[in-house]
């Protein structure tokens, strides 16, 4: 994946997510919100070993297991340093998290 920034709007369910992602040479920043750009709870993941060390940041309420799979996933894929932060109106259902997880994946798989 190139260094820079990008964005992307996921629209699922009557729902719109907005997904910033900045991108550097060791590691990856991904904001997630909904409606509009917020910071929200925090998580960072480091992939340098076998497992990836994630550390909460801003403790989420809810779909800590959501932000915590994707940090670890992501910074597994790139052996790098993953933040990701998101707000979310409501809490997400199964199939919004799967859509969601599939539409970041893609794009950091390109």
């Amino acid at each position: 994946m190139e260094t820079g920034y990008s964005t992307k709007t996921v629209a699922y369910e009557n729902r719109t997510f907005l997904v910033d992602m900045l991108n550097f040479e060791n590691g990856i920043i991904i904001s997630i919100s909904e409606n509009s750009p917020k910071i929200g709870p925090m998580l960072i993941s480091i992939g340098s070993g076998p497992v990836p060390s994630t550390s909460t940041i801003i403790p989420p309420k809810s779909e800590e297991l959501f932000l915590k799979l994707l940090a670890e996933k992501i910074s597994s894929l790139m052996k790098s340093i993953c933040l990701v932060t998101a707000n979310f109106e409501k809490p997400l259902d199964d199939e919004t998290t799967k859509q969601l997880m599939r539409e970041i994946m893609g794009d950091i798989q390109q």
